[in-house]
């Protein structure tokens, strides 16, 4: 049993870098070879279908379904010329990963053969089984029939040998299945509001689009380690493991050189990435050993997401064939950073960007102003409900641990922007600006033409800071998808600008002038969203009081957490703005319950199972070694001098016996706790039961069995330690 484990660490640490075949060309030349792009489109299809299609992709036009089966035909050409014999509508529906069925290009041709086909109907939508995925109770088990259908906005693309179509997916009756759907109704949202409210700056405005830059942290563990550990196997993360005596304390790894197996694992990545239109930018070691970093270059929000679904897919099938198993648990490890994927969001216009730096004139800087503002009030009118987008069972684990933000949403602005927000605050509304006629506006914002996008430190405890041009929301999961977040984020924000711009036009009509107003509503805002503005550490428990004492949330159990969804707030937010329906919500919120309770049910049986036929069996197995030594040692020496020479011995096999009674007997209370937990039929009430009953039992017996792994002896211990784990040779 031993040797099995000394040899699987040893075949692991000799593995050495495959080679990479990576294209001669330059990355620019062969980026986006499988997507197909403006310029497959244009070399494919007819002008006049080019030209829709495109009005259709910038300008929010109607899709003509006369163009499908030219579309269709096009697509079908590039895909056979690039070895493509099967197609699928590629979907993201409540299960954190995509979904895909694969049809092959071929039809009956009416005289015994077979031809290759793809027609506009199968491009445009198709009927997967919507019974078969989380729901929350919108269909039932009889009624399977859901549609998928095109979103055209978001590039078809080739993966091996299948032409991959992204799609909404949508329930016989309407209702959104998936992460796609809503986040286009989010998006547009902030379309319409950010585009209103733009005009009071710039009537040239004809469009607003939020943007997304995601950055992947991830870890990588040797594949033969990782078979050879049955949890993580099962569960993502290690439910036991003691320290190693050496993790992340000298700070030697982050930003260090990147072993030469996983540099070779990355190239390969980030070449298969580019191939399909990812525009990956920045590679590097994370601050915990065998943790790493992806990020790339901005995109618009709805295709970024596509691309990171698509990467973390990506990741996994490429670590494989240079022997590594890529990890994207919030919680890998017990002691050590975890893993997030920090969602940078900004809003950008067919002009410019909407959170830049202040402009060249007072209109630019108001308009500055403006934004960043309004984005606060979103984020302090939902923070609860952004902490719910965010919080599951595994990054429950992260929030609040090591770098990680904690587990109360607030905002970190820098210096000079929160003193620029305070000045127009409290400074007499006469000297802040004056009219001078057909010149303009003369603001008296000094700081604003001062402001440097990176003149501020950074907040690493904030979980939504302003960075320059973008705010960063830290507390988004590894393993989540960004949709879940940009949904809310993006709902929050259009609803508050729409709120902004119905006081204002309210004050218009008064006879108040537009600047005038602009800036007696910003004021009024400013002292609103106060609350949520925090620049110290969000780590101590002075904040906890103080964030209290603001009115934020501050809720710590998950499942508590998914109640934000179905407040009032929340629902009037997501109805008024078009996004999802009460039921839509309340089904997502039954899916997250359950998942959350699946996931704690699958840890306490892998928990039991390991303590119960690995743990224990080898702690007493040592446990008779020492004991035989000890009645040799009496049988030599005599009972007085071989009690003496056998006192640590005597002490361990002690230690033994009491810390096994105690895994036992909490093996046996975990598996009642469930028993009594599965008996509940609310799926909260239930989630809620795990939180608190079965999980902190699990904690309970890690403690029992990693002190167990300092006494066993090395050689007996039949699980890669953490020191095994981390370190990649």
């Amino acid at each position: 049993m031993a040797n099995l484990r000394f040899e699987v660490v040893a075949e692991a640490f000799k593995k050495r870098p495959l080679e990479v075949n990576a294209p001669e060309a330059r990355p620019s030349e062969y980026f986006a070879k499988y997507v197909f792009n403006r310029q497959k489109m244009y070399k494919y299809l007819p002008a006049d279908v080019y030209a829709k299609l495109v009005d259709v992709i910038d300008n929010g036009a109607s899709l003509d379904r006369s163009i499908a089966d030219a579309v269709a035909e096009g697509m079908r050409q590039w895909a056979i010329e690039n070895g493509v014999t099967h197609y699928t509508h590629w979907f993201q529906p409540l299960t954190q990963g995509t979904a895909e069925k694969h049809d092959a290009f071929v039809e009956h041709d009416g005289k015994g053969g077979m031809i290759e086909e793809f027609s506009g109907k199968l491009l445009f939508q198709q009927e997967p089984d919507a019974s078969s995925f989380p729901n929350g109770g919108i269909r039932n088990t009889f009624e399977a029939r859901g549609y998928s259908a095109w979103d055209p906005t978001s590039p078809v693309f080739i993966i091996d040998d299948t032409l991959c179509i992204p799609t909404i997916f949508i329930s016989y009756t309407g209702e959104a299945l998936d992460y796609k759907a809503p986040l286009l109704r989010s998006l547009h949202a902030v379309n319409v509001a950010a585009t209103e409210v733009c005009h009071y700056f710039d009537k040239n405005v004809k469009k607003v689009s939020a943007n997304l830059g995601w950055e992947q942290e991830y870890f990588l563990v040797d594949e033969d380690l990782y078979f050879a550990r049955p949890d993580l196997m099962l569960t993502g993360r290690t439910l036991m493991g003691h320290d190693s005596a050496k993790n992340q304390q000298m700070d030697d790894h982050y930003f260090g050189t990147i072993p030469e197996r996983v540099q070779a694992f990355m190239k390969d990545l980030e070449i298969q990435a580019l191939e399909l239109g990812i525009p990956c930018k920045t590679r590097h070691n994370e601050v915990a050993p065998g943790q790493f970093e992806l990020a790339p270059i901005f995109e618009e929000c709805n295709l970024a997401v596509d691309h990171n679904m698509l990467l973390m897919s990506l990741m996994k099938k490429v670590a494989r064939k240079h022997g590594f198993v890529v990890l994207l648990h919030e919680k890998p490890f017990d002691g050590i950073n975890g893993s997030g994927k920090h969602n940078n969001w900004s809003l950008t216009t067919d002009t410019g960007v909407l959170l830049h730096k202040s402009g060249k004139t007072p209109e630019d800087n108001l308009r500055f102003v403006v934004f960043i503002v309004e984005t606060l009030m979103a984020v302090y009118n939902h923070n609860g409900l952004l902490k719910a987008s965010v919080m599951s069972a595994t990054n429950d684990h992260r929030l609040g641990a090591n770098e990680a933000p904690p587990a109360i949403i607030s905002s970190f602005l820098g210096k000079q922007l929160t003193d620029l927000l305070d000045h127009i605050e409290k400074a007499d509304k006469k000297d802040l600006f004056k009219l001078e006629g057909k010149k303009g506006v003369k603001l008296d914002i000094p700081e604003i033409p001062e402001i440097i996008v990176d003149n501020t430190d950074r907040n690493r405890t904030s979980p939504f800071a302003f960075t320059g041009n973008r705010f960063e929301f830290r507390a988004v999961g590894s393993e989540a998808n960004c949709a879940a977040s940009m949904i809310v984020l993006n709902t929050a924000v259009a609803e508050a600008l729409e709120s902004f711009k119905t006081r204002v036009d309210a004050l218009i009509k008064k006879g108040e002038d537009q600047t005038a107003a602009i800036i007696d509503v910003i004021r009024e805002d400013i002292k609103t969203c106060r609350p949520i503005r925090f620049d110290g550490n969000g780590y101590s428990d002075e904040w906890k009081e103080e964030a209290a004492k603001r009115g934020l949330d501050c809720e710590a159990s998950c499942p508590l957490c998914f109640d934000r969804y179905l407040d009032e707030a929340s629902i009037k937010m997501f109805e008024s703005q078009n996004v999802m329906k009460q039921n839509e919500l309340i089904a997502r919120d039954e899916v997250k319950w359950e998942t959350y309770t699946k996931k704690i049910q699958i840890e306490g049986r892998v928990m039991g199972d390991l303590a119960m036929n690995h743990i224990i069996p080898v702690a007493t197995h040592y446990q008779s070694r020492l004991a035989k030594n000890v009645e040799s040692m009496i049988e030599i020496f005599g009972r007085e001098e071989g009690k003496q020479l056998t006192e640590r011995n005597v002490k361990i096999i002690r230690e033994i016996a009491e810390r096994t009674e105690k895994i036992e007997k909490g093996v046996e209370e975990l598996i009642d706790a469930r028993r009594v937990a599965n008996k509940i039929e609310s799926a909260r009430e239930k989630a809620i039961a795990y939180h608190d009953t079965v999980a902190p039992m699990m904690e309970d017996i890690r403690y029992q069995i990693d002190k167990l792994e300092l006494v066993v002896s090395d050689e007996l211990w039949t699980l890669p330690k953490y020191r095994e784990l981390l370190f990649i040779r």
